[in-house]
């Protein structure tokens, strides 16, 4: 059986591949055609999704061997002495659960924006656009090394830049655009010097596999003092998480995440659920074995900036008003939830999050865009009302969403959640399980407030929604499905965590004692939500008007955007940049000009000994002679014996 399993995981490299070749015949070919284009998008991203659940299914029939032994298809991509790398596909647990969530919900993604995107007149860019940005995850998913996955990382970026600033007509598209490429780069500089030093130090970048940097650090590396005491591995470990920091907004580079919204709905949702933002994630989980050989240090950070985002992000979005913008602020908190699932040493916990919040959060994001579409693009919550009774199908689907990551059983965010606060608290992290515990109450509050401020809200009489057509419905029904019973794979007779851990396996099943907190903290979240904007017995105005300072600074995102303008306005176009003009023009502008004096003055006193008459050279000639005796003459001690007349006699 494993010997068939194995033969079908040599045409992984399919995966990726369709998509991609989608995007050239879109690019190169079809792209005059909008429904041509449409039509071979769907159907590579289709064909790779049915390849991406054989090869889950492959795993899961191959039980602990794939688990023990990652399955690793290679071929030479460059060979010179002294340097050898390998591109390739790696297939186990944690790669084949990530094939099938990018699969799926990209082909949700797509499908939906054949409704959401009907008669833009960038129809067949959107898609050959769609069709890169996920063959760049999918190859970043299957990359046996650093070097490839890096490749496939920053192709992720690109993307994410052509689609946030797709409509690049609009001034704050482009904007938006730009601030999440510069941002992400800064990140990115972190993790290309991390890969550069384990490079350097292990001659190796693979993951698994003989030689591997795994297999290195497990068994034979000996870690030694770099910086201050601090361990090699360790600061390596802190300069590739500053790559996930960027990728996956987490403070400080969280700032570009929420302007994402300027893009198409469908392209937040694919962002948000299953490509650029869970990259960073990713990475940090295909490294685990890097961060847990460094120093404790490097696993707290990750979860102290985990924790930090999470309930960071969450206090911001209890005071947004923009339906795209609490929805991204929910994205960014629960990006801090897998981060310092990670931190607390729970790989397990970390990537079934990823998994489930993927459904919820790609649901919710296309329920935004069936609400924005049939309000012509209205966004504000205050400027919707009632739609639950116009739009059954996306109200109904929404709210799945919403208990979805509130974490009420038996909805997939549930199980997923349940498993991260335990995690924590099991692991000797009590600090990090009360804010786990506390964000999951603000979540459940913000979340119900969207639904029911948007969907049980008073009508707008100015408004006439309808339901979407079904190209859009469908896909939420099939994401809602896998929002309920997604979870259900950390039942004990599923046993997802015996597929993806680090380490040795222990399974615990559901801790009772900590799920009833986790719902108790839920159900007051949504009942607080409930009781402020349905029966308004505490009514949100009057906390407003009680607590002014506080709500004006979640309102501005504790101004965090103000001061990277100030510090740029004022530092660095200031400051630095007087520095560095001064720096410029005396000492640059000097030493270049220096030796520009320097030469033409040398020029100047050369250019006089140039005559053209041979008695001056014949003159010169002799006195050289002359000063050259006398020269070798003191080395050897004779000067005191020497005498003129003597001197001129000897020359010939």
């Amino acid at each position: 059986m494993f010997k068939e399993m194995n033969d079908l995981f040599q045409w992984a490299w399919l995966i990726p591949f369709l998509p991609f070749l989608s995007f050239l015949l879109i690019a190169l070919v079809t792209k005059r055609s909008k429904r041509l284009s449409s039509t071979i998008s769907i159907l590579a991203i289709l064909t790779s999704l049915g390849l991406a659940i054989g090869i889950g299914i492959g795993v899961i029939q191959s039980g602990s061997q794939v688990v023990e032994n990652p399955v690793l298809t290679t071929v030479n991509w460059l060979s010179i002495a002294g340097l050898q790398i390998d591109f390739g596909t790696l297939i186990d647990p944690m790669s084949a659960m990530m094939l099938f969530v990018v699969t799926l919900v990209a082909s949700m993604v797509q499908i939906y924006s054949i409704g959401y995107m009907h008669g833009d007149p960038g129809f067949s860019r959107y898609y050959a656009f769609q069709s890169l940005f996920a063959a760049s995850m999918l190859g970043m998913v299957l990359a046996t090394n650093l070097l490839q996955l890096f490749i496939f990382w920053e192709l992720v970026g690109l993307c994410s830049y052509l689609l946030i600033g797709f409509w690049f007509f609009k001034v704050s598209a482009r904007e938006a655009a730009k601030k999440a490429f510069i941002t992400t780069r800064v990140g990115d500089f972190g993790l290309l010097l991390g890969i550069l030093f384990l490079y350097n130090q292990f001659g190796t970048l693979d993951f698994y596999g003989p030689g591997s940097l795994s297999v290195q650090m497990a068994t034979s590396f000996q870690d030694f003092a770099l910086i201050g005491g601090v361990s090699y591995l360790t600061v390596m470990a802190v300069l590739v998480f500053i790559g996930p920091i960027g990728k996956s907004g987490q403070f400080p580079l969280h700032v570009w995440l929420p302007d994402a919204m300027e893009g198409p709905t469908p392209v937040s949702a694919l962002i948000h659920a299953a490509t650029m933002v869970v990259a960073g994630v990713y990475l940090v989980a295909r490294m685990f074995f890097l961060f847990d050989n460094a120093s404790p240090f490097a696993l707290q950070l990750v979860a102290g900036m985990g924790a930090f985002t999470a309930i960071f992000a969450a206090t911001i979005a209890i005071a947004q008003d923009d339906i795209k913008r609490i929805l991204a602020y929910s994205t960014l908190s629960q990006l801090g939830y897998m981060m310092f699932a990670l931190g607390v040493g729970s790989l397990t916990a970390s990537m079934f999050h990823l998994m489930t919040h993927a459904f919820f959060k790609a649901l919710m994001f296309l329920g935004a865009g069936s609400v924005i579409h049939a309000l012509h693009e209205k966004q504000n919550i205050w400027d919707m009302g009632g739609l639950w009774k116009k739009m059954p199908i996306t109200g109904t689907t929404f709210f799945i969403g919403v208990l979805a990551i509130s974490g009420i059983p038996p909805f997939a965010g549930f199980f997923s959640k349940d498993e991260i606060l335990a995690a924590a608290l099991h692991n000797g992290h009590p600090v990090i399980f009360a804010v786990g515990l506390f964000t999951a109450f603000l979540t459940a509050f913000y979340m119900s407030r969207l639904f029911f401020v948007a969907f049980m809200g008073k009508e707008k009489p100015e408004n006439h929604p309808h339901e979407s057509p079904w190209v859009m419905t469908l896909p939420l029904i099939i994401l809602a499905f896998f929002s309920i019973v997604g979870g259900w794979v950390a039942l004990p007779e599923h046993n997802f965590g015996y597929f993806v851990h680090y380490g040795e396996f222990h399974h615990e099943g559901i801790d009772w004692t900590i799920a009833s907190i986790s719902i108790l903290a839920g159900v007051l979240g949504i009942g607080l939500a409930y009781i402020t904007y349905v029966t308004r017995a505490i009514k949100a105005e009057n906390v407003v008007a009680r607590f002014p300072g506080v709500y004006k600074l979640l309102k501005n995102k504790y101004y965090i955007d103000e001061i990277y303008l100030w510090f740029i306005h004022k530092v660095m176009d200031g400051i630095v940049a007087k520095v560095l003009y001064w720096f410029d023009l005396y000492i640059i502008d000097g030493i270049v000009n220096g030796l520009a004096f320097l030469t033409r003055g040398s020029g100047r006193v050369l250019r006089k000994t140039t005559t053209g008459q041979l008695q001056t050279y014949a003159l010169v000639f002799f006195f050289a002679v002359v000063v050259i005796y006398i020269v070798f003459a003191l080395g050897e001690g004779q000067l005191s014996t020497l005498n003129p007349a003597a001197m001129l006699g000897g020359v010939k």
